[in-house]
């Protein structure tokens, strides 16, 4: 009888993101440490970056730096 342990170190997974090699079960989503290593740097030296959108205040009004933002767009016109 199989247990779930056995079930998902066989299982294939997704390739590495980083080299495409199979992805070892105590690093997932990593082959290596190394690996995970290039990633996180990746993460801290801003190569990877969460995109943000703006959004107005809670009143509806754009916030001070948006609206700054805007007014020096128009004076440049």
């Amino acid at each position: 009888m199989k247990t779930m342990n056995d079930t998902i170190e066989t299982q294939p997974g997704k390739p590495c993101p980083i080299c495409g090699k199979p992805a070892a079960h105590e690093l997932r989503p990593f082959c290596s440490r190394r690996c995970a290593d290039v990633d996180l740097n990746r993460w801290l030296s801003g190569v990877y970056a969460v995109p943000v959108k703006e959004e107005d205040d809670e009143d509806g009004a754009p916030s001070e730096q948006n609206a700054r933002t805007t007014r020096q767009g128009n004076d440049n016109a």
